[in-house]
């Protein structure tokens, strides 16, 4: 219904758990999204701020917590990924994407990673970050090389 759409080139990002989202688009529907940029998400929540996980995953924690974990998804990555987190997050742990960035390497998944140091929560859409999104998506979705001024 929508013809200015091109579904063969479909990107997505999102910061906390959207970065989680973003991630899981690729491990989950990989057959409709080709590239994902997740800034500083919480990509396992039985590591994440507990009050928050239980509103939406229940108590006590359980299998579902797994299930539920790009971590233990991570060799199902498909399409291109680009983490990006900053090092004194006070909000999402940044292990949490170290532990996602362990279980890719152990699954020798390709992905570009950016730790941005003294970085806090929400980082990705510092000039920077916004930037190299950008150009991450017109790299792998328009397969264009980009123009900087």
């Amino acid at each position: 219904t929508r013809p200015y759409m091109d579904l063969d080139r479909v990107g997505i990002f999102g910061g906390s758990a959207g970065g989680q989202s973003a991630l899981a688009a690729l491990l989950h529907h990989g057959d409709v999204y080709d590239a994902a940029v997740s800034d500083c998400g919480c990509h396992d929540n039985r590591m994440d701020k507990i009050w928050w996980n239980e509103a939406w995953l229940g108590w006590p924690i359980g299998d579902w917590y797994a299930q539920n974990s790009n971590v233990t998804h991570a060799a199902k990555l498909q399409g291109k990924l680009f983490l990006t987190v900053g090092e004194m997050d006070e909000n999402v742990d940044p292990a949490s994407t170290m532990q996602v960035v362990d279980a890719l390497v152990r699954a020798n998944k390709d992905f570009d990673l950016v730790v941005v140091p003294g970085g806090h929560h929400g980082v990705g859409e510092s000039a920077y970050l916004v930037r190299r999104r950008q150009d991450f998506f017109v790299r792998h979705l328009l397969g264009l090389e980009p123009r900087h001024r």
